[in-house]
């Protein structure tokens, strides 16, 4: 029967809050837009994309130890600070070179908070004997990152709307990442992890003693497979999911309403709107995790399809938008948020089971190092295929090669 249900306790709000605010990215909605309105191509904006992606993966194993070593509280704190750093780049400066730079430092933050947070969750479901609960918890707090992406949404298309610019999105997303840091500080201390001071134990020693379990951790060839899995289309979700933007703008200057506003602002209104439907959605999506996964006997089976059903929804989208069916195509990419909302949960609850505690963080920074990896290549080939065929044409070619190779490696 297990245990029983975990309980809302102070903490379960914390971590709901955490997820709630740092979603709160103004800049999500009209990325790709802002990129655009700044004359960088498709390649660029899929070479900043693996840039991130890759700065991301140099760095998180590292973090991802001395998160373990130093204690994830101030790992956290250090990586909003990176954050804030990036939003200030991209607001002040403008230029291919400047947003590099913007990039890299989203990475570090990227990099010293993954992994992290996760592991912080975990380490209280442990000590608090719901242990056997992290998917169902995992959804419950995810599902409300997506509320934060859905209000965030609103907001942004109304930070467009009265400004007229894309640019102010990254001066107003400082807001919540500050009040985040600060939540992060009160948490407790007992969610630091297992902290081991460099004067009493040599840093070299700590270092090589996580590596060795690393190590031995991913020698499972099933334990390797589901990291495959779950990287795959979170590396593909993370690398497309803002190619929905020009799609939307194109939808969005077709359809008969708010004629008497400019583009710009008609445009921001109603992506915001769709934005906020999508994330609502996958608020959703990610609460059920926990009662999807109770459906089958095996998680394998869950990750196998959601990942062939995530690829094909893309492969589609960009058939129906390549031939001029917006609405259809929307609708199809609709598909990818909420599968990647839906599987993630249960992917990591899945892969969570299989690692020693004493490692999680850099476990955890680990599988989503190999995301990293495949959002690089994803983004680049992206962009390339973009540029030569078009935003259509190109989500076909990457979709299909991806599906071929996603059942290829599936789990059994």
């Amino acid at each position: 029967m297990g245990h029983p249900p975990f309980k809302k306790d102070l903490q379960y709000y914390k971590f709901c809050l955490y997820g709630f605010l740092r979603n709160l990215r103004f800049f999500d909605p009209f990325l790709v837009l802002f990129f655009l309105e700044k004359n960088l191509t498709y390649t660029q904006i899929g070479t900043l994309y693996a840039i991130r992606e890759l700065a991301t993966n140099l760095l998180e194993i590292p973090t991802g130890f001395l998160s373990d070593t130093f204690g994830r509280r101030h790992t956290m704190i250090i990586s909003f600070v990176f954050y804030i750093l990036s939003f200030i780049i991209f607001y002040v400066f403008s230029g291919f070179l400047f947003f590099v730079f913007a990039m890299i430092f989203y990475a570090i933050g990227d990099a010293f908070r993954t992994g992290t947070h996760k592991a912080m969750i975990f380490d209280y479901l442990k000590n608090k004997g719901w242990s056997d609960q992290k998917v169902s918890y995992y959804g419950h707090t995810r599902s409300w990152s997506q509320i934060g992406s859905a209000v965030s949404s609103l907001i942004a298309a109304g930070i467009v709307f009265y400004t007229g610019n894309f640019r102010a999105v990254f001066l107003y997303s400082i807001i919540p990442y500050l009040l985040d840091l600060i939540l992060i500080m009160s948490y407790p201390k007992s969610l630091d992890g297992p902290v081991s001071s460099l004067k009493k134990i040599n840093l070299n020693s700590r270092f090589g003693e996580l590596i060795n379990i690393f190590l031995n951790v991913f020698k499972n060839i099933e334990t390797l497979k589901i990291v495959n899995s779950l990287s795959l289309h979170s590396g593909y979700f993370k690398s497309v999911k803002d190619y929905l933007q020009p799609i939307l703008h194109s939808f969005a200057l077709g359809v008969p309403v708010l004629f008497f506003l400019e583009d710009k602002k008609r445009s921001a209104l109603i992506i915001g709107a769709i934005y906020f439907i999508i994330f609502f959605l996958s608020s959703i999506a990610s609460k059920k995790a926990g009662k999807v996964a109770s459906y089958y006997k095996h998680l394998n089976d869950p990750l196998n399809l959601s990942l062939m059903i995530g690829l094909i929804a893309g492969m589609l989208s960009g058939a129906f938008y390549h031939f001029g069916f917006l609405h259809v195509a929307v609708i199809l990419f609709i598909f990818i948020f909420l599968v990647e909302n839906l599987r993630k949960p249960i992917g990591v609850g899945h892969f969570a089971e299989r690692i020693d505690d004493h490692v999680l963080a850099a476990a955890l920074s680990a599988q989503s190092q190999a995301k990293t990896l495949w959002g690089a290549l994803i983004a680049v080939g992206t962009g390339s295929m973009v540029d030569h065929f078009g935003v259509g044409a190109g989500l076909v070619i990457i979709s299909g090669w991806l599906l071929v190779l996603g059942w290829l490696s599936r789990l059994r």
